[in-house]
This record gives C-alpha cells, sequence and structure tokens, in this order.
C-alpha cells in the first residue's frame, strides 16, 4: 500500500482543516478542528496526531492527547475534553491517551487506513506504558432507527453483531468496548448528538512502583 503513517507537521494543517469538511459535513462547523487547532497540535504534542497520506495528499487523521480520565466519572462533552480543538488539556503525565478525533477521506474508505491509525495510537500508548485509549464514538447508523428502538437498545445490538454501525461496529472490532453513553457529547444529528464512551485496555501497561 502507497499509503504512510506519520506524525502531524504544520504543512498538514489547512489539508486537515479541510480533511473535517470532507469526512464530516453533517457536523456542525464550530464542532470542527481548523488549520489553527491542528497548528496548536504541533506545538502541544506532535507525536499524538497521526496522519495518513497517499504521496503528498494528507487523507486521514487520528488524533489525540494524554489526560487523567476518570472513568468512574466519564459524563464530558467532545468540545471541553479537546479544549474547543486547541488540545490544551493535553497532560504529559496522563494515564490515558483521549482520541479526540479520526477521520479518513471517502474516497480512500475500505483500505484499512482507519486500522493504520488505530495501530499506530495502540504503538503511542504501549510506547508510553499508558492504561490505554478512551473516547467518544459517534452512532451515525442511530437516526435510521430511532423511531423503534432506543439508544441503549441499539448499542446493545451493534455489541452483539446483530446490526451494523459503520463507527461503533469498526471500533469494535479494532478492540475497544463500550463503557457507557454519552448524552449532548457532541452537536451532530447524524448520531442524534450521542455517543458511546469507548476504552481499549493496554494489555502491556504496568503499574510504577
Amino acid at each position: 500500500m502507497s499509503i504512510r503513517i506519520v506524525t502531524i507537521e504544520p504543512s498538514y494543517a489547512e489539508a486537515l482543516e479541510q480533511l473535517q469538511i470532507d469526512c464530516f459535513p453533517t457536523l456542525a462547523p464550530h464542532e470542527r478542528m481548523t488549520s489553527e487547532h491542528f497548528l496548536s497540535h504541533c506545538r502541544i504534542f506532535p507525536e499524538g496526531d497521526f496522519v495518513a497520506l497517499d504521496g503528498e495528499r494528507v487523507v486521514g487523521l487520528g488524533s489525540g492527547f494524554f489526560t487523567d480520565f476518570d472513568l468512574a466519572h466519564p459524563d464530558h462533552t467532545f468540545k471541553e475534553i479537546i479544549a474547543e480543538g486547541f488540545y490544551t488539556n493535553h497532560d504529559p503525565d496522563g494515564d490515558w491517551y483521549y482520541g479526540g478525533d479520526i477521520s479518513v477521506h471517502p474516497d480512500y474508505r475500505g483500505r484499512s487506513i482507519g486500522t493504520r491509525l488505530y495501530r499506530a495510537r495502540k504503538e503511542l500508548v504501549r510506547r508510553y506504558n499508558r492504561r490505554g485509549i478512551v473516547a467518544g464514538g459517534m452512532l451515525p447508523g442511530y437516526p435510521a432507527v430511532e423511531d423503534t428502538l432506543s439508544l441503549p437498545d441499539y448499542v446493545d445490538a451493534v455489541v452483539r453483531g446483530d446490526l451494523y454501525d459503520a463507527t461503533l461496529s469498526f471500533q469494535l472490532r479494532n478492540g475497544f468496548e463500550v463503557k457507557g453513553l454519552l448524552e449532548g457529547y457532541i452537536d451532530d444529528p447524524a448520531s442524534d448528538n450521542w455517543a458511546t464512551l469507548i476504552v481499549w485496555q493496554n494489555p502491556d501497561f504496568k503499574e510504577s512502583d
């Protein structure tokens, strides 16, 4: 495959802004990240942002930062935890990697790019000996069935494999577990503003002495 996975550089910022538009057309504009946000990522924690390139074309992104996430009190919104997109909540000593965004250009889906971005995140977590990855996952398939299924029942059906959700089913295949539901997580009618709380536990994590 010609696709390369690299860490973010300032020269990718404008293309990453366009990638947000291409990947998330239903997302409210104030929820998308801009070149200014990506330049902030470059300054704060460039190792946490992985960019997929086809030649020099930006075709995918997996971004995030370290934080001390409390799984016992998980309620949060997307904008607050990512500091309005600037990732200034990054804590170099944080126990968890928070997955702020993963996106693949529509023309490049089905080529395992998302899986490779998740793999890069997992390798980062292992290298820094962090507990794992936590994120809010959108549910683009839910609005089509919301008249007949409650959201918890929908998520349960996807987890069982009885229904397919483009985002959650992919996350489950990549080793994530659903640990809860987040109401009002993001302003996006494609997921009715809901998200799953998903977690990947680092199997190699070692408690410090």
